[in-house]
């Protein structure tokens, strides 16, 4: 890489003209940047310092990271391999080149990930009574006892299928977790199989005792359920000997497409691409490390497999199984719980419309509860002035208070439109079963736009009063869903502003009609000029700062990977506008170049929430503006979805946002990784004699009254935040 960081003192490395800002130098791959993401991720599993279950949280998802990331992005790849794909990304990669340098970036992180389990955490596990054990290394009883679990619960569900000349080599079906079994037969010689493991049981099986009984009470022993089902095979082969059983698994590419012009149905069309993902390409191949050259030679010669697909593990497959103990009845082992708090303008009032009405409301999950985000829909479902409530569902949760109550609405005889986007990657099924139960209550669903996915998060409540009609709005960074709103971390507004309700009963009305560029009066809206309209106002900060200095730029979002407006921000950082971005997953840009882009500063926050809240800081010559909603800054965000960014209006709101959630993400010292020029990460060093900050941690704290807020005494003003004056 030509363009690197000057050090003070130092040489000054070759650099590419900065006029040329489409040098691929400059950008760093999406692929490589996503496993950088997933290694931050496993740096949380290896911190020694956090509670073990947590550990084994984050363990757990970085193994399903990385089941999304071949399901998704390598399948792409390939597929662009074998059709002669010749567009690039900025980067300049071919898919090629990427397939190379996934592998050679995944194999020390798979190792550390192995290591993690086997040399820290397991033992870490064992010293607070939590036993994660081979069979083989179980007392005789144990086994015997394990053997009749295995006789009652597993054997009748075990279907072998043999695999030689008279048998075709059996489907696969993807991430299911197989045993190769190699068998001798007296007559015949060897022999192979594969016996799927039951998705059906748990991964982990707790050991009983004596009488036969399991119980939390005590030391918890488990064994893995592969190795129950391993060591019983002979009853499953009679007349044969088996001579070992290998675990493999496979990959398969789930990116299946949908060509919704071609749809007569489109929620029909969805459940035949849903059903066709089980039998998607292989696209990588995990088996255990020591597994027999012969039986992995058939695994990937009939598999289609190339040797850089397999990638062999040394540990359990499937790791995240580990979600089994991380969700354990063991709150010793835990972060301690947190509770969440009621705004105060909601907490002293018994009808949320007057307090919306009054003033907006700013909610910052899983700080502020979620409750009032349900209060008021319920409200408004049994509220006889209440004439209609509009709503986008992407992700749902199981047991959906926000479906009871538009099913509740709709009974009342109120009109009730919900967007069920069926195309919401992995959650596709789910939505289609919410969709249906929707409509059977009577509400109209709208299952997508043609050609577009539905990402923007926005309820619509339009309500009588007097003799005039007002709306409600909630526009959120979250999905509506309880369970993940505890979870992340979420920028929610209420309100009721006319110019608000306005642009989002106009979008609204597209969505359920012909969607089209609107004119909207607060709103940035996607695919509708949502890049221009940022690209605008960095062009507008860039304008400021040469007039008068100062200029400031800070988002906090989940992805950059936009060249445009990556491109504009490089254009503000050589004119000397200070850029702090707050990106937690992939990031193609390229910090701190001289030249290019050494004003701009990019850290990421990895803890124990979701960082998934999206803000947009504008300084703009002192007359701040801030934009919060559902877009990162992606090409699929800005092209392919409908998104909505939307202002915070309240000066009030505005200060809280900037001073008490931006800038103490962009002040943390503990959590924040930053970005290098050459795509690593490094972790954040805190000032000389200044205790580290832990943002999420800080937000606990504020709730709670333990610390002031906002972070520094007199930010209300103005808040230096390590280089971010905001």
């Amino acid at each position: 890489m030509a363009a690197t960081r000057a050090k003070k003192g130092g040489p000054r490395a070759p650099l590419p003209d900065p006029a040329h800002l489409n040098d691929p130098s400059l950008y760093i791959n999406r692929e490589l940047s996503w496993l950088a993401y997933n290694r931050r991720v496993l740096e949380e599993a290896e911190n020694e310092n956090a509670p073990p279950l947590e550990r084994a949280k984050f363990l757990s998802i970085y193994a399903s990271l990385l089941d999304e990331f071949f399901m998704v992005r390598v399948s792409g790849l390939k597929r662009q391999a074998e059709t002669g794909g010749t567009k690039l990304p900025p980067d300049g990669m071919s898919p090629e080149q990427q397939l190379h340098a996934i592998r050679q970036a995944l194999v020390p992180d798979l190792k550390r990930h192995a290591a993690c389990w086997k040399k820290s955490l397991q033992p870490a596990l064992h010293e607070k009574r939590i036993h994660v054990l081979d069979y083989a290394d179980l007392a005789r009883g144990e086994q015997k006892r394990l053997r009749s679990y295995f006789r009652e619960n597993v054997l009748p569900i075990l279907t072998p299928l043999a695999f030689d000349p008279s048998h075709p080599f059996p489907h696969i079906s993807n991430l299911s977790l197989n045993l190769a079994v190699v068998l001798e037969h007296p007559e015949h010689g060897e022999r192979f199989a594969r016996l799927k493991v039951p998705a059906e049981l748990p991964r982990l099986l707790e050991v009983p005792d004596a009488a036969g009984h399991t119980s939390s009470i005590g030391p918890l022993r488990l064994v893995w359920l592969k190795q129950v089902v391993a060591a019983n095979l002979k009853g499953l082969f009679p007349g044969m000997e088996v001579k070992a059983a290998y675990p493999f698994r496979v990959t398969r590419d789930a990116d299946q497409e949908i060509r919704e012009l071609e749809a007569g149905d489109l929620l029909d069309t969805v459940e035949e691409v849903v059903g066709r993902r089980y039998f998607g390409s292989v696209v990588r191949l995990q088996a255990v490390s020591g597994i027999a050259p012969r039986v992995l030679s058939i695994l990937t010669r009939n598999l289609g497999l190339t040797p850089d697909d397999v990638y062999e593990v040394d540990g359990p497959l499937g790791f995240s199984a580990l979600s089994q103990i991380a969700s354990l009845d063991r709150p010793d082992l835990k972060d301690p719980p947190i509770s969440p708090v009621v705004p105060h303008a909601l907490r002293h009032s018994r009808d949320p419309f007057a307090a919306v009405r009054d003033r907006d409301v700013l909610l910052y999950h899983p700080y502020d509860s979620f409750a009032p985000v349900v209060d008021l829909l319920r409200t408004a479902a049994s509220d006889p002035a209440v004439l209609a409530i509009k709503i986008t569902l992407y992700r749902i949760d199981q047991n959906s208070p926000i479906v009871d109550a538009l099913i509740e609405a709709r009974e009342n005889g109120k009109q009730v439109a919900a967007l069920v986007e069926l195309k919401a990657r992995f959650d596709e099924e789910k939505n289609i079963a919410w969709a249906r139960a929707l409509e059977a209550a009577g509400v109209h669903v709208i299952y997508g736009v043609v050609g577009l996915k539905t990402h923007a998060k926005m309820c619509l409540i339009v309500r009588r009063e007097r003799d005039r009609i007002v709306r409600y709005a909630h526009l959120s960074s979250g999905n509506y869903n309880t369970v993940t709103a505890r979870l992340y971390g979420d920028l929610g507004l209420m309100t009721a502003d006319r110019a608000i309700g306005s642009d989002v009963s106009e979008l609204f009305n597209a969505l359920t009609g012909y969607p089209g560029e609107g004119r909207y009066r607060r709103l940035l809206v996607a695919p509708w000029r949502m890049r221009d309209e940022i690209i605008k106002r960095i062009a507008r900060e860039i304008a400021a700062h040469r007039k008068g200095g100062g200029g400031r730029l800070a988002f906090k979002v989940n992805a950059l990977v936009d060249a445009r407006v990556i491109r504009a921000l490089y254009h503000a950082s050589r004119v000397g506008v200070k850029v702090d971005l707050n990106v937690r997953g992939i990031c193609c840009l390229r910090p701190e170049v001289r030249g290019v882009s050494e004003n701009i500063r990019v850290t990421s926050i990895v803890g124990r929430f979701l960082e998934h809240g999206r803000i947009y800081y504008f300084r703009n010559g002192g007359d701040e503006e801030v934009f919060l909603g559902s877009a990162d800054i992606m090409p699929r965000n800005f092209d392919n979805r409908v998104e909505v960014l939307f202002p915070v209006v309240d000066s009030r709101l505005k200060r809280r946002v900037i001073d008490e959630v931006l800038a103490v993400h962009l002040a943390d010292t503990l959590k924040a990784r930053s970005l290098r020029p050459d795509g690593t990460y490094v972790p954040v060093a805190a000032r000389r004699g200044e205790p580290r900050l832990n943002s999420q941690q800080r937000m606990i704290d504020a709730r709670a009254g333990r610390v002031p807020v906002p972070l520094v005494k007199g930010a209300r003003k103005k808040t230096p935040v390590r280089g971010v004056d905001l």
